[in-house]
């Protein structure tokens, strides 16, 4: 009885480890994932947009004026 239950910690014990290893490379490999997979529907749709014509893409409006002020003595 003794004996099972010090494997089952050791082989608990392993697999925390691994997982603690794995894991943050697996979350980044679904990271590069959705990544990837938001690129190519960007540009899927700017293909879909440059049949249709220059008008599918309205202007952008410009949100912020920005100026370089220099003061002169």
């Amino acid at each position: 009885m003794n004996t099972a239950t010090d494997n089952i910690v050791g082989i608990l014990a392993v697999v925390a480890i691994f997982i603690a290893l794995a894991l943050p490379s697996l979350i980044g490999l679904a990271r590069d994932r959705r990544i990837d997979r938001q690129l190519r529907e960007a540009q899927r749709t700017r293909r879909e947009a440059e049949r249709i014509g220059p008008t599918a893409f309205p202007a952008r409006r410009q949100r912020y004026f920005t100026t370089t002020v220099t003061r002169h003595s």
